[in-house]
């Protein structure tokens, strides 16, 4: 939801485009299936329709002084025509001339160069410095409505307008004055005849400029301007505007004298507004990943996605269903319902970062563990609060398990410590605090029978305790920063992994090791989950990869690519339909279950 216009309407009114991370996603409106285009090696920053929907072109950031691609795909077949690489950096913008001719991309503000590309040969015609030297870097490129030859980019105190030369390969720009203004363009909107185009800046007024002398002709709303800056422009067919702002506005606009006729609040700032065929519907994205669909006429909005804004912590389902999983994140907790891939319930604390959540066996509600210090109990259904537990861990709840007579709960701190609560009808009190770790708890299993635990810590640690006599039975010690840890099925081992990449097999008996298997080439693995029958187990972590072992051979025998952050915890769901992971970038991936037999 963060980059600028982002979500886009297909010319076929059925399909709509995102990105997501490294890849674009292709959605259908109606049956909401979606498809991926995977190509890019970093996050994409931009993303574009050619006007007749035939080809869609993305471009990518990359590191400092190496080559960011663009990459132009096939829509209908959904594959990769050709890489198109000459910026530095990141690509800013792209466009697409009218019919499809030439496609123009701006480079980021270290490569300020602004290319057109010949989208035929797959070549680039010519390229130059996008904006002068005394003014501001341009990041926003728009195609004019009728001729391939024309377009203009704007920026920080720019707009010019440029030509396309094609028998001498040079493109020439004219400056666009703007007499006493100065502003920072943040969108260009061209009208259909080409004659002018509206220009939103970021001191919340909207431009107009005529195409053919280069000069401004009007600009407003003079007195009441959009707060929080324009952030998203859509022209209708009326002459009319939409505009969307960063204070999450989106409103209606008369194009004689931008007076405000109709207003709706949406969550987060607008980043997107994309119409769907003529316009009578248009759809609206936002920063805190919210899609809106708003139909012209009655002007109301209609939530139809929505995700996690922020890295998500942790993943569970409750005993016995894979219809229902739920997910947290800083500032809330999510449940949603698998088949139809829809939220259900978002439990919303603000400035506060849940780590780690457990639905209770009996289903009567979710406890989860937060980074100020409280344990937090909800109601599944409503999200209604049952209790608070107040300071329980000094420097934050981090970890959190739950007996399955569901009357007890034991909880990790970062600062080492393990609490057991005795969790009564009305009341919680504090049954016993182990000290053993000496830094951060990052994962609490409970054997079946909930007469022992083992923890996983920061500290390279792991510790088995007996929790009907509170004392440690066995510890774990290796050269790494524990992560995750799982029981077998049979309970007689454990199986471990962290920071160092390898995952450990142990013997719960005496704590001895049993085997070390190499789980990542790069980065640490962050989650584990087990098989009910203990046959096979996944691991996800830094590496992007979610991967499914044969827990005997310890060989990896599946391999799934789709992150583009780290993948924090992963999940498979009662039943083996499913594998959930979910990732720092905010993303929730499902995945099918391979099928071994």
């Amino acid at each position: 939801g963060h980059i600028p216009c982002g979500l886009i309407c297909h010319p076929d009114k059925e399909h709509v485009l995102y990105p997501l991370g490294c890849t674009v996603v292709i959605q259908d409106l109606d049956s909401k299936k979606q498809t991926f285009l995977h190509g890019h090696t970093n996050n994409v920053s931009c993303v574009i329709v050619s006007r007749n929907g035939v080809y869609v072109a993305s471009g990518q950031v990359t590191f400092m002084g190496f080559k960011a691609d663009i990459i132009l795909w096939d829509f209908q077949r959904k594959e990769l025509l050709a890489r198109l690489s000459l910026h530095k950096g990141k690509i800013e913008g792209l466009a697409f001339s009218p019919n499809s001719l030439y496609l123009v991309s701006l480079g980021g503000q270290d490569d300020g160069s602004v290319v057109v590309w010949h989208v035929g040969k797959r070549e680039a015609v010519c390229g130059s410095p996008a904006s002068a030297r005394s003014a501001g870097s341009a990041t926003v490129v728009v195609c004019s409505s009728c001729r391939d030859e024309m377009f203009v980019t704007a920026g920080n105190g720019t707009i010019r307008v440029w030509e396309l030369d094609l028998a001498n390969r040079k493109i020439r720009p004219t400056e666009c004055q703007t007499g006493q203004l100065r502003r920072v363009i943040t969108g260009v909107k061209m009208a259909d005849d080409d004659n002018y185009f509206y220009v939103g800046t970021s001191s919340g007024d909207v431009l107009k400029v005529n195409t053919n002398n280069k000069l401004m002709t009007d600009y407003g709303p003079q007195k009441e301007k959009f707060s929080s800056g324009v952030t998203a422009l859509l022209l209708l067919k009326t002459g009319d505007l939409i505009v969307g702002t960063g204070g999450g506005i989106v409103a209606l606009c008369k194009g004689s004298n931008y007076k405000v006729m109709k207003k709706i609040q949406v969550q987060g700032a607008v980043t997107s507004l994309t119409c769907r065929g003529q316009g009578h519907q248009f759809f609206v994205g936002t920063n805190e990943c919210q899609i809106y669909r708003i139909n012209y006429a009655a002007f109301k909005e209609e939530l139809i996605a929505a995700c996690h804004n922020e890295a998500v912590q942790d993943i569970v389902f409750p005993l016995g269903t894979s219809d229902l999983f739920a997910t947290c994140s800083k500032n809330d907790i999510r449940v949603w319902h698998t088949p139809e891939n829809r939220e259900l319930l978002r439990i919303v604390i603000p400035n506060v970062t849940c780590h780690a959540i457990e639905f209770m066996r009996d289903g009567k509600s979710i406890i989860s563990a937060w980074n100020d210090g409280k344990i937090r109990a909800f109601t599944p259904e409503t999200g209604r609060l049952m209790y608070v537990i107040n300071h329980a861990h000094s420097l934050g709840v981090t970890a959190i398990a739950a007996t399955s007579d569901c009357k007890r709960i034991i909880s990790g701190g970062g600062e080492g410590q393990m609490r057991v609560w005795e969790i009564g009808e009305r009341t919680h009190k504090l049954g016993e605090v182990l000290k053993e770790h000496v830094s951060a708890v990052s994962c609490i299993k409970i054997k079946k029978n909930d007469r022992e635990c083992v923890t996983a810590s920061l500290d390279g640690t792991c510790i088995i305790w007996d929790i009907v006599r509170f004392t440690r039975k066995q510890m774990i010690l290796a050269n790494t920063l524990f992560k995750c840890v799982c029981y077998h099925p049979e309970e007689y081992q454990i199986i471990t992994s962290g920071t160092d990449r390898r995952i450990g097999y142990w013997e719960v008996f005496d704590g001895s090791a049993i085997r070390e298997v190499e789980g990542s080439v790069s980065g640490s693995v962050n989650g584990m989950d087990i098989t009910s029958d203990g046959a096979y187990f996944v691991t996800g972590g830094d590496d992007h990869l979610v991967k499914l072992w044969d827990y005997n051979e310890g060989a990896v025998t599946h391999v799934g690519v789709g992150h583009s952050g780290n993948i924090t915890r992963l999940k498979i769901c009662p039943g083996n339909k499913y594998i959930v992971s979910v990732s720092t970038d905010g993303a929730i991936l499902l995945w099918k279950y391979p099928d071994l037999h």
